[in-house]
C-alpha cells in the first residue's frame, strides 16, 4: 500500500467514502489542491460523500431560511446558480448546514464544487 492510499484510508467514512469536509482535510495532509481531490478519489474507486452544501449525500439539513437564500440569489447568476466557493462565503456569516438546507431546498443551483466533484447540481428543489 502506497502513502497516499494509507492516507485516503485513514480519512475514508464507515460506507467506505469520504465526507465532503474531510476530503478539504486530505487536501491539506496531501498537500494538493481541493481541485484535485475527486480525480484523485476516483482513481481509487473511492467517492466523495456528504456535500457540505446538500447536493449529494445523506446529511440532514434542516429548514431553508429566506436570508440565506437572498444572501446567495445576490451571488446567483442569471440562472440561480452560485458557485461552491460563494456558497462557502454565505456559510461564514450562517453555517455550512444552513446554507445547505437553503441550497438544497430552493431553486438556487449550486456549481463547479472546488473538490471537483461536479460542475452543475443534476437537480434542485423548490423554494421554500
Amino acid at each position: 500500500m502506497t502513502n497516499t492510499e494509507q492516507i485516503l484510508k485513514k480519512f475514508l467514512n464507515d460506507d467506505g467514502k469520504i465526507n465532503c469536509l474531510d476530503a478539504f482535510k486530505l487536501a491539506r495532509e496531501l498537500k494538493i489542491e481541493p481541485s484535485e481531490i475527486a480525480e484523485l478519489t476516483k482513481a481509487h474507486s473511492i467517492k466523495i460523500d456528504n456535500c457540505e452544501l446538500g447536493v449529494f449525500g445523506s446529511n440532514d439539513f434542516g429548514e431553508a431560511r429566506e436570508d440565506i437564500y437572498e444572501k446567495l440569489f445576490s451571488k446567483a447568476n442569471d440562472k440561480n446558480q452560485v458557485e461552491c466557493v460563494a456558497a462557502w462565503e454565505v456559510a461564514q456569516d450562517f453555517s455550512l448546514k444552513k446554507v445547505g438546507a437553503t441550497t438544497k431546498k430552493s431553486d438556487i443551483e449550486v456549481t463547479y464544487c472546488q473538490l471537483g466533484c461536479f460542475r452543475t447540481r443534476s437537480h434542485h428543489g423548490s423554494k421554500s
